[in-house]
């Protein structure tokens, strides 16, 4: 067996909060450390801002619908108990 660990295959992106591959993703360095971000959330701070809003309103729409999916989840899991 090897004691080597393998590189994951994607990164978590702090800004849009989901995974990417790692070829898609740049390490930032904040005040807090070190963090992933994706190179679209990147390129996306460089437009205009109505291109930026219209970015943020799909990020957002896309988290809240995943979180709308997962507490649909877990109201079904409780519901069945």
């Amino acid at each position: 067996m090897s004691a080597e660990k393998k590189e994951p295959a994607t990164r978590y992106c702090y800004h849009c909060r989901t995974h990417h591959p790692v070829e898609e993703m740049k390490l930032l360095i904040t005040k807090t450390g070190s963090r992933w971000r994706c190179v679209k959330s990147i390129e996306a701070v460089r437009r205009s801002k109505d291109e930026r809003d219209q970015y943020g309103r799909q990020v957002s729409a896309a988290n809240q619908a995943e979180a709308s999916g997962r507490a649909r989840i877990l109201n079904k899991i409780q519901s069945e108990k």
